[in-house]
């Protein structure tokens, strides 16, 4: 019965974070303290969220992943070398204006470390490599981002990016979760209270992200309601880049003759995003920036919608489970 009820919540987790965001929206607009109430929950939020998608993953398994020299490297270069150049493309639609841009390069020059590893399993990926990148993932995108920056927009708004926020969004969001999951994993391979504490947090994963969509949303959204028309240019970037970097990931794979399992995890690390980790980053913005996290915010809307689609387009048609995945002609 627990397992029927726990599949349940993975099979409706579109529902429960539509949910989420719905009430978010009711909150967002009809309580103006909102942004003071809940943006200090954003980080324990997040903390909790990765905790529990952490404990979904096995980490005995995560050291043979870390052998896999050939994937890191794919997707390390698929992250910090294509999305890169496809992002300065698309930029050039965008309106010139430093507060959308800014936005925009912050959320699509860094790859997501959270909930990937559960779009790659719903997808049947090998979310076991996409668990071992992560590290990874998040501390060349810490050390790249401000550079892409630099390059993309000019050294003053480089200069914004400090790394106070940085390092403790890595510290908090990142390393403090990881290491309690690897305790709990390890108390819970000891210990029947913690076989049963393990168990019970796997019921988590989708409701926490929800709980996540809704205090993001619901802090930012009383904040940015008078420049919807703003924010709304960005959607079609968004869009283009669920597209692009989905075709141009199973291209890499297939050059590179990885299995179905591999090819997945590198469609999915490509395409999706950090926006909710990069958030703490935006908000440490000056005030003349005060768009930016709602630029960001709008990626993680567009992106659930567009994981909705991908979920069933990459194991059906874009990487099919066959022995060896053939090269995209």
């Amino acid at each position: 019965m627990t397992r029927l009820s726990k599949q349940w919540v993975q099979h409706n987790q579109v529902g429960i974070y539509a949910v989420g965001v719905i009430l978010a929206i009711g909150v967002g607009l009809g309580l103006s303290s909102a942004s003071s109430l809940l943006e200090p929950l954003i980080n324990p939020v997040l903390a909790v969220l990765l905790y529990v998608t952490f404990l979904e993953i096995p980490f005995v398994q995560i050291r043979q992943a870390f052998r896999n020299a050939q994937f890191m490297t794919a997707a390390l270069g698929m992250n910090f070398v294509v999305v890169p150049v496809v992002v300065f493309g698309l930029t050039r639609f965008l309106p010139q204006e430093p507060v959308i841009l800014v936005g925009a390069f912050m959320v699509l020059l860094t790859p997501c470390i959270d909930y990937v590893i559960t779009f790659t399993e719903l997808a049947g990926g090998d979310a076991e490599q996409i668990t071992a990148a992560t590290p990874a993932l998040m501390l060349i995108q810490l050390l790249l981002l401000p550079l892409y920056l630099w390059l993309f927009m000019g050294q003053q708004v480089a200069e914004f990016i400090e790394a106070g926020p940085f390092i403790e969004a890595f510290v908090v969001i990142i390393a403090l979760p990881l290491t309690l999951a690897w305790a709990t994993e390890y108390w819970a391979g000891r210990s029947e209270r913690g076989a049963q504490w393990q168990n019970t947090m796997g019921w988590f994963p989708v409701p926490m992200m929800g709980a996540t969509l809704f205090v993001v949303i619901a802090s930012q959204l009383p904040r940015v309601q008078d420049s919807i028309g703003q924010i709304v240019s960005v959607v079609p970037i968004y869009v283009a880049f669920l597209v692009i970097m989905p075709l141009l990931g199973r291209l890499v794979a297939g050059v590179l003759e990885m299995g179905a399992g591999e090819s997945r995890a590198l469609v999915f690390t490509a395409v999706t995003r950090n926006s909710l980790v990069i958030l703490p980053l935006a908000l440490a913005l000056p005030s003349g920036y005060g768009l930016a996290p709602a630029v960001v915010v709008t990626q993680t809307l567009v992106e659930l919608t567009g994981m909705v689609v991908l979920t069933r387009v990459v194991p059906a048609w874009l990487v099919p489970e066959t022995p060896q995945s053939a090269p995209l002609v």
